[in-house]
């Protein structure tokens, strides 16, 4: 028998998991946590086979709840079950120690399975994040974008202009135009348009309400 811990901030979800796990004579629930602080001091208490980790959750996040967990020693699997599949999620989970990475619109069978292989400590990965992950390592290295960088881009995603985001971040026009050029380099692009679409699809960029297309 297989013991897991789950961890998600939707009481539904963990109630969810909880039941589908229970009816299975393979796995026994031994508890649940709502954010990666509780996350860490349940699997230190119940020393669970398997920690069926969240990412994005109020408080400690996920990322940095397998960070600590792996400081700590602790020799629970951890496999995420998640919504998300962006570069910026899916690698730095596995770079802090994650054993496997799944989304949440997998099947209940797909899931036990993961389960079992990550118990055994073998890598489980979704088809649709180990497409991603092949397409990071067969793209050529680039140098990640800057904080400043980050800034200028947020603001060509809603749609201001150059001297809009000059005027937003007190620098020059002229500064945004080069802040844009290296974007554009590092995100192999070549205008404004498919560098917001790319750094969207890269997980560098997050939809806000203020978030629209932008007309070029």
């Amino acid at each position: 028998m297989i013991s897991l811990l789950i961890v998600d901030d939707h009481p539904v979800v963990r109630d969810g998991l909880r039941g589908m796990f229970s009816a299975d004579p393979r796995f026994e629930v031994l508890g649940e946590a709502a954010d990666g602080t509780e996350a860490v001091t349940a699997a230190e208490q119940l020393h669970p086979d398997v920690i069926l980790m969240d990412l994005r959750m109020p408080g400690t996040d996920g990322v940095t709840a397998i960070k600590e967990l792996t400081r700590r020693g602790v020799q629970s699997r951890v496999l995420v079950l998640t919504t998300y599949d962006t570069d910026s999620d899916v690698i730095p989970a596995i770079e802090a120690g994650a054993t496997g990475y799944l989304l949440k619109d997998a099947r209940k069978e797909e899931l036990f399975h993961a389960v079992e292989a990550a118990a055994q400590g073998q890598a489980v990965l979704s088809p649709a994040v180990a497409t991603r992950l092949m397409g990071q390592l067969r793209r050529p290295a680039t140098e990640p974008l800057s904080q400043r960088e980050l800034e200028v881009l947020q603001l060509i995603a809603q749609g201001r202009t150059n001297r809009d985001a000059a005027k937003q971040l007190f620098i020059s026009e002229a500064t945004v135009k080069t802040h844009l050029q290296h974007v554009y380099a590092k995100l192999d692009v070549s205008d404004r348009a498919a560098a917001v679409a790319t750094a969207f699809s890269r997980g560098y960029l997050t939809p806000t309400p203020n978030t629209h297309r932008h007309q070029s």
